[in-house]
């Protein structure tokens, strides 16, 4: 595969692994609201996190107490999805295109729970959370939460990655 093509393959590898298992995320949040009446992330603050950010105020106290940002449910929607899509991207770029030919559920986890990093040293202390929930009233049982649900993404890089391999989606691509 020439460069261009090495590009076009790990860009739709990326995007569609990142967005499988993403939703797999969501589909999680769903199951923890209703079996275990835990409330998911608010992706609107997550959004009105980003935009402050563009802005140029990383730090708050408590997000939920910041201004309101216009459309900051749509950005932190994205955001979430584009987030996704960025650490399968690592996935690829760790493991190569083959690991889409044949999944393996280490590299996966590997991803998955690595990317726990973003939001306990990144996203939990800007929006007044603290370093790893800190902040929070129930710091250890935050963390587990963020746990399983990375945990989750990782299942879901792998499930999305043997849907890929045993649909040949990437096929046009000679990606196998």
């Amino acid at each position: 595969m020439g460069a261009l093509a090495d590009i076009a393959a790990y860009s739709a590898g990326a995007l569609l692994i990142g967005t499988g298992a993403t939703a797999a995320t969501d589909v999680w949040a769903i199951v923890r609201r209703r079996w275990f009446g835990v409330v998911p992330l608010d992706y609107g603050l997550v959004g009105r996190w980003l935009a402050h950010v563009a802005r140029g105020r990383f730090f708050h106290d408590a997000i939920a107490l910041s201004p309101r940002v216009r459309c900051e449910r749509a950005i932190g929607w994205l955001a979430h999805y584009l987030i996704g899509i960025g650490f399968a991207a690592v996935l690829l770029a760790g493991w190569g295109l083959g690991w889409v030919c044949r999944p393996t559920l280490a590299p996966a986890l590997i991803v998955g729970i690595g990317s726990i990093a973003a939001p306990f040293f990144v996203m939990q202390p800007g929006m007044g959370a603290g370093v790893a929930a800190s902040r929070t009233p129930r710091p250890a049982l935050a963390r587990l939460h963020s746990l399983m649900t990375h945990g989750v993404l990782g299942v879901g890089f792998y499930l999305t990655g043997c849907a890929i391999s045993a649909t040949h989606v990437l096929e046009w691509r000679q990606v196998c």
